[in-house]
């Protein structure tokens, strides 16, 4: 793990080692570009990252995973320099597709794939459509989404709101109010730092894009998966819940274990545990357990 020095920001550092150790690529894909990061070589684990974050979120679990493997984390369409996607309202289906144009780019045949929060729908509807080239799926605090017609009534609620922060806030003003909720009572001024200079990275189209995903489509949509899968969430996760995610793990037949000391950006806060809990999931993609 780091340790931050002292200075007026102490997100400095990361933002250094992120460009030398964690270096951005630029990919040609349809319709666009798609920015990704790596490190490491070896079999790949491929990370995506939440809604209100970006690839530079997972630098601390990137740097120590990359130890063993070939990390790849994106920034998701519409986010960082990454082309949005066509729709205004895309499908999670449409990220599953331009993942899939990201690893033939990249030349990943099979990966662990790891879905942060918002990015597990994608995660879930990737592994769907194309279980031969996931070796097993991670999802962390994963988000159900409120696309299921029983929670209409929560999915106008939470597209209101969050369109509202976006009009009224703008990306600055909401991670500077925001990024605390991402984390446990009392985080280190780095990781709350790092949090913060990760959401006010956002584009409004790109956010706008997410916005619909998460309020349009359902995790379980996605279910019965056909790969392996795991479940993990900070024990303190007030965005999504423990008791939720256990819900969620036991709905996908997937095991399921909680994060000390962490709140909902767990890959920034505790990111020696987190990149521990993905080493041995690789390990166990490779040894071809069920679970």
């Amino acid at each position: 793990m780091l340790h931050a020095t002292e200075n007026l920001d102490p997100s400095a550092e990361l933002q250094s080692l992120l460009a030398s150790g964690f270096p951005q690529r630029l990919l040609s894909v349809a319709g666009g570009q798609q920015a990704v990061r790596e490190t490491g070589s070896g079999p790949a684990v491929v990370l995506l990252h939440g809604i209100g974050s970006g690839a530079g979120s997972w630098l601390e679990v990137a740097m120590q995973l990359g130890q063993g493997a070939r990390v790849i984390a994106w920034d998701a369409p519409g986010y960082g320099e990454s082309t949005p996607l066509a729709p205004t309202a895309p499908r999670a289906e449409d990220y599953a597709e331009r993942l899939m144009q990201t690893l033939d780019s990249l030349n990943i045949q099979r990966c662990v794939l790891v879905g942060h929060s918002l990015g597990a729908i994608t995660a879930a509807a990737f592994a769907g459509l194309h279980p031969e080239r996931v070796s097993r799926l991670v999802l962390i605090s994963p988000a159900r989404g409120y696309g299921d017609p029983a929670r209409e009534i929560q999915r106008q609620q939470i597209r209101s709101k969050r369109i509202t922060s976006l009009e009224t806030l703008g990306i600055a003003q909401m991670a500077a109010q925001r990024s605390s909720a991402m984390l446990s009572l009392r985080p280190s001024a780095k990781a709350l730092a790092w949090v913060r200079w990760n959401m006010s990275r956002l584009n409004q189209q790109g956010y706008r894009q997410a916005i619909e995903l998460l309020c349009g489509d359902d995790l379980l949509r996605h279910a019965p998966l056909p790969v392996p899968c795991e479940v993990h969430c900070g024990e303190a996760d007030a965005i999504t819940a423990p008791e939720s995610c256990l819900t969620l793990a036991k709905a996908l037949g997937a095991s399921f274990n909680l994060i000390a000391d962490a709140g909902h950006a767990s890959p920034i806060e505790q990111p020696s545990v987190v990149a521990g809990r993905l080493a041995f999931a690789l390990k166990e993609s490779q040894t071809g357990s069920a679970q």
